[in-house]
């Protein structure tokens, strides 16, 4: 499994690349322009990503614009609902609007920081990802 963690908090990046190793190689990105580079390079290079992680107040461009940016491109590039990249966004904004406004846009998980270890491995399962054996 390919992944795309962007995570502009180095505690952050450190602790979610820890859990997200376990299920495949993660491309660590450091604020949302780097992001949506990393992305687009990957659509580019038919190697895309399986899973987006975003960090919502990130640097540059927030998680919520490179949420809507990764939608655009699956969508310019005629992209059936089901082929989309899963995205999972992660903050510390656990106020409902700030869900709402990410469904919204089209994620597909919103977990709130502090990451609970067992309840995102959780997660990842019910979307279909497994640990690496």
């Amino acid at each position: 499994m390919k992944i795309l963690l962007a995570e502009d908090d180095f505690a952050s990046r450190k602790f979610m690349s820890r859990i997200l190793n376990k299920y495949g190689e993660a491309d660590i990105t450091v604020n949302g322009l780097e992001a949506v580079d990393a992305f687009l390079m990957a659509l580019d290079d038919d190697e895309r990503y399986d899973l987006v992680i975003l960090d919502v107040m990130m640097p540059m461009l927030d998680g919520y614009q490179v949420l809507s940016t990764i939608r655009k491109f699956e969508t310019d590039r005629n992209f059936k609902p089901e082929e989309r990249t899963r995205v999972v966004m992660t903050t510390a904004l656990n106020e409902e609007i700030n869900v709402k406004k990410a469904m919204e846009i089209g994620c597909d998980a919103y977990v709130g920081k502090p990451v609970n270890v067992e309840r995102f491995e959780m997660l990842l399962s019910k979307m279909g990802f497994e640990p690496i054996k």
